[in-house]
């Protein structure tokens, strides 16, 4: 008697998480998500990439000036978080996305930030390869220094949301499981530069 093939192993769902709240301090209060990039609102370039390097769906959490993003940028497919919180900081947002996604059958989250526009699909691609199980836990590095994006298997968003308070995002979490963490050497197609500052705004173009 014959035998049934096996069934594939079902593709992973790995979700786009962008944190696109923040409201520019050092830029004069510019909402980082609406400066412009390659004539084009930035938040565009980000989705657009998480997109390209194979993520979806993706959630995008809007904090400062969230209705002229809303109405300024097309964000269209995308799932958008209000975070009435954003001035607490990252940590915030971060909550706000893994709660979004958490009603979704995401496997693992990937997370980015706005305000990094070097690091392009290619980087996204990697880190996203790294998903073993709802465990993974997986960062880009840039000359063995870690950095954005971030790969958080599903199991793990719960204690994720609960360490993540002020600005520190992820990073007490990260570091507490540091001997759990893949790093994915991404410094050869990306660059983890941040805009933050007048000066930064040389990055775009």
């Amino acid at each position: 008697m014959a035998h049934p093939l096996p069934h594939p192993s079902k593709e992973p769902v790995v979700a786009g998480l962008l944190l696109a709240a923040g409201g520019g301090r050092r830029l004069g209060g510019r909402p980082k998500a609406l400066l412009e990039h390659r004539g084009r609102p930035l938040v565009e370039h980000a989705v657009r990439v998480l997109r390209e390097g194979g993520c979806t769906p993706v959630h995008v959490v809007l904090g400062a000036a969230a209705d002229r993003v809303r109405k300024e940028a097309d964000l269209s497919g995308c799932v958008l978080v209000d975070n009435p919180g954003w001035e607490e900081g990252m940590g915030s947002s971060l909550r706000a996305g893994l709660q979004s996604l958490s009603a979704t059958a995401a496997d693992a989250a990937l997370l980015s930030l706005v305000d990094q526009p070097g690091i392009g699909a290619e980087a996204v691609a990697r880190v996203r390869a790294a998903y073993r199980s709802r465990q993974s836990l997986a960062a880009a590095a840039y000359g063995g220094e870690r950095g954005h994006p971030v790969l958080f298997g599903a199991g793990r968003w719960q204690e994720i949301t609960a360490s993540a308070v002020g600005d520190r995002g992820a990073r007490a979490y990260l570091k507490e499981h540091e001997s759990s963490l893949a790093l994915i050497e991404c410094g050869d197609v990306a660059e983890a530069y941040d805009i933050d500052t007048a000066a930064d705004l040389a990055h775009l173009e």
